[in-house]
C-alpha cells in the first residue's frame, strides 16, 4: 500500500514537472523571433523600424544581424548606436541592398538587443506585407530568419519566420518623413500661452483636491489603527 502511494505521488510529481516545463517552454518558443515595431507603415513616408531579439542561436551569443533589404523599399538609412558597428552594401540606385550590424560585444541569450532602420516604402508596396530577412550570426552557429507564411499558414507554423511589415496607402504627408511630427510640436509650442499652458493650471485644483482627500483618508486610517491598538492594550 505504501509503495503504491509512493509510486502515485512520483507519477503526479513527474506529470506536474512535465506540465510546468511545457508552460515555460511555450513562451520561450514564442519569443524566439526577430520582432519588428511598428508592424505597419504608410507608403511614401519615413518609418523607423526597430528589430529586437533576446535570444542567441541555441544558447550561443549573438555576434551580428545581417538584413537583406527587400523589394518595395525606396530608401533605407541605418541607425547606429554604441552597441553595434555597421556595414552597408549599396546598389546602383543608391539604396542599400544589405545592412550588417555587428555587436561590439557578443549578446547573451536573455539580453534584449535592438537595431533600427529608417525605411521609406515604395507606393507600389501599398496594400502588401513586406518581409525583412535577417541572418542572425552567433559565436557558434547562425539562424536565417527568412521564412514567409504560405497561404493558409501563420507565423507560428514556421521555424524561423522573417519579421514582416504591413504597408498601407500613401499618406497626404508622404515624403515629409518625420517633419510632420516636428511641425506639430512647433505649432503647439507657438500657441502654448493660448492653449497648452492652460490645461495644467486647470487640472491643478483637481489634483490638489485628490491629494487632500488621500491625506485625510490616510490620517483617518491611522487614527482607527491607533485607537484599536489602545483598546486591545
Amino acid at each position: 500500500m505504501t509503495h503504491s502511494s509512493s509510486r502515485t505521488r512520483a507519477r503526479l510529481l513527474l506529470g506536474g514537472l512535465a506540465g510546468a516545463a511545457l508552460v515555460v517552454a511555450a513562451p520561450l518558443a514564442a519569443s524566439a523571433h526577430i520582432h519588428v515595431t511598428p508592424e505597419d507603415s504608410a507608403a511614401g513616408a519615413t518609418t523607423r523600424l526597430s528589430f529586437t531579439t533576446s535570444h542567441g542561436c541555441d544558447g550561443s551569443p549573438t555576434t551580428a544581424l545581417v538584413f537583406t533589404i527587400p523589394e518595395g523599399v525606396d530608401g533605407v538609412t541605418p541607425v547606429l548606436d554604441g552597441a553595434w558597428t555597421l556595414q552597408r552594401e549599396v546598389g546602383s540606385d543608391g539604396i542599400p541592398t544589405s545592412v550588417t550590424y555587428t555587436a561590439v560585444n557578443p549578446i547573451e541569450t536573455g539580453v534584449s538587443a535592438t537595431v533600427s532602420l529608417d525605411v521609406i516604402f515604395a507606393s507600389s508596396a501599398s496594400g502588401t506585407s513586406v518581409a525583412f530577412p535577417v541572418l542572425q550570426k552567433c559565436a557558434v552557429g547562425e539562424t536565417d530568419w527568412s521564412e514567409v507564411p504560405a497561404e493558409g499558414q501563420s507565423e507560428d507554423d514556421l521555424a524561423a519566420p522573417a519579421p514582416v511589415v504591413a504597408v498601407g496607402d500613401v499618406t497626404a504627408d508622404a515624403g515629409h518623413g518625420h517633419g510632420h511630427d516636428d511641425a506639430a510640436t512647433d505649432h503647439s509650442s507657438e500657441h502654448g500661452d493660448a492653449g497648452g499652458a492652460a490645461a495644467p493650471s486647470d487640472a491643478d485644483p483637481v489634483a490638489r483636491w485628490l491629494s487632500g482627500g488621500a491625506l485625510v483618508a490616510a490620517l483617518a486610517a491611522l487614527g482607527v489603527a491607533l485607537f484599536g491598538r489602545r483598546r486591545r492594550a
